[in-house]
């Protein structure tokens, strides 16, 4: 994993502390051409690493690396699913015939169905994962995709329903299918890493809240801690300005000086916040190597 890391959240209009700005970048990256130039600008700063869910802008930002891979150097995407709106948006489109077309990979199409019909009929629960990994997969089709998310709304409801196999079955057809790892967001890390061990899935990547004041963290600072201390993982943090809680000095100070902490995943809309950001990290990190 890279140290640093680029969401997509702006993006789509996705901010907790004020629904105007929300509703203001919705607007502005309504254009496509927006969306790129702000991930130019975070690739030569420094921030490579894109993090992204599976929504249909996503597929255009995909076609534009593999139109163009001279100008894509060096930017890598971290795919999270399931993007659930997707589908439900294309079969009312679509029709469920054509929507599944859309979405299937291109080869073994009729395998595909009927892994898909076998998972309906016997509840076949790993059949019907894999199923829909791959359908989600498919705009990333011949693009480098080292590791893949399972979004934080599947990965604790696996959680609250006790299900560990899921996160076996997950990590275990990424890594045949794929040649990548799994990775896993979560709202829940004091209880999802032993269950990841539980499944088998050792030293795993997770990705989560984690800030200086705690915020949307389940079991809070001191939890985080103590769960990373019993059962190593590649931490993954995010929110770490706390929607705007933090100053963003402050804020990235703290983060790099948790030692449990790999990579650091934050989201922007401008060139003087996304340079300024890895600035900050950049110089916090320097001053803790020299420590």
């Amino acid at each position: 994993m890279e140290r640093i890391l680029f969401g997509d959240n702006q993006f789509f209009g996705i901010n907790h502390m004020s629904e105007e700005k929300a509703r203001q970048q919705a607007m502005r990256f309504q254009d496509i051409g927006a969306v790129i130039d702000v991930l130019q600008i975070a690739l030569h700063a420094g921030a490579g690493g894109f993090m992204c869910t599976t929504h249909d802008k996503i597929g255009k930002i995909a076609d534009a690396v593999r139109a163009n891979p001279a100008q894509w150097g060096g930017f890598t995407f971290y795919p999270g699913m399931p993007y659930a709106h997707k589908y439900a948006n294309a079969v009312t489109e679509l029709g469920y015939f054509d929507a599944a077309r859309k979405f299937l990979p291109k080869e073994g199409l009729v395998d595909t169905i009927l892994r898909g019909s076998k998972a309906v009929l016997t509840k076949d629960i790993e059949s019907m994962m894999t199923l829909l990994v791959d359908a989600e997969m498919k705009m990333f089709e011949g693009l480098h995709t080292p590791v893949v998310f399972l979004q934080n709304v599947v990965t604790d409801l696996v959680q609250g329903l006790g299900f560990v196999d899921a996160f076996r079955i997950f990590s275990e057809h990424i890594k045949a299918r794929y040649g990548a790892e799994a990775g896993f967001i979560t709202m829940n890390v004091p209880k999802l890493l032993p269950m990841l061990k539980e499944a088998g899935v050792d030293n795993p990547i997770v990705c989560a809240n984690y800030n200086k004041i705690g915020f949307r963290m389940s079991g809070g600072i001191e939890g985080y801690r103590a769960a990373l201390g019993r059962y190593p993982a590649r931490m993954i943090a995010m929110s770490v300005l706390a929607s705007g809680g933090i100053r963003a000095r402050e804020a990235i100070e703290w983060i790099c000086a948790e030692p449990h902490v790999e990579s650091i995943l934050f989201g922007a809309s401008s060139r003087a916040n996304i340079e300024q950001t890895v600035a900050l990290i950049h110089e916090f990190d320097a001053v803790h190597e020299r420590a």
